[in-house]
């Protein structure tokens, strides 16, 4: 079919950007979509990079003040499999005290992943866990995983299963801990919220 030619010119903002990936995720493998801009949509080219990487193409035919024209072709029937980066790498840096490595940032996400790092003795206090089951995969290190039940001595390799509202705690060993966690995606993001401390049994 020819392609479609979107001026965004007169468009809102805020609208902008979800108009231009609603048509796209509508073409047929093969067909484009000609965007007309009064700069050069460089953060649009950013979000295509982070959500549709290898799925696309990107073509400037024109180039001038006020007017901009990208041939943006869709490749692929969905956006293909890729390498988002490696754990060995992200662990072998010193970490102070707790911080998150990576996190999986794709806007339209149906999945959740966080590298988890605590520093040598470190840890997450008790909380309780949200609406959805959660994977936990140990990179590096070794711990605690402290539950309801009995503790759970963890290290490299390991995987987990926190079934939704149950109740956990990482502890850091020696050597420290890395983990990833793998859930459903959430709007908003889950948060954790340690848990009130409990009164001592009579």
């Amino acid at each position: 079919m020819p392609d479609i030619t979107l001026d965004v010119r007169e468009i809102p903002k805020p609208q902008r950007h979800p108009k231009i990936f609603a048509i796209f995720d509508g073409l047929d493998v093969g067909d484009a979509l000609v965007l007309v801009n009064d700069h050069d949509p460089r953060h649009l080219h950013d979000e295509f990079e982070a959500d549709r990487a290898g799925g696309y193409s990107w073509d400037y035919l024109v180039r001038e003040k006020r007017d901009y024209r990208i041939r943006i072709g869709k490749t692929t029937a969905a956006t293909p499999p890729r390498r988002l980066g490696n754990t060995a790498e992200l662990t072998e840096r010193p970490v102070d005290a707790a911080d998150v490595a990576w996190k999986l940032t794709s806007s339209d996400r149906h999945l959740d992943s966080n590298l988890i790092r605590l520093a040598a003795g470190g840890a997450i206090a008790a909380h309780a866990g949200g609406e959805v089951d959660v994977l936990v995969h140990v990179v590096a290190g070794s711990g605690t995983l402290g539950t309801e039940a009995d503790d759970v001595e963890v290290s490299a390799g390991d995987l987990l299963w926190l079934p939704r509202r149950s109740r956990r705690s990482f502890t850091a060993g020696p050597d420290g801990l890395s983990y990833l966690t793998v859930h459903t995606h959430r709007e908003p993001t889950l948060t954790i919220e340690p848990l009130a401390p409990q009164a001592p049994r009579p």
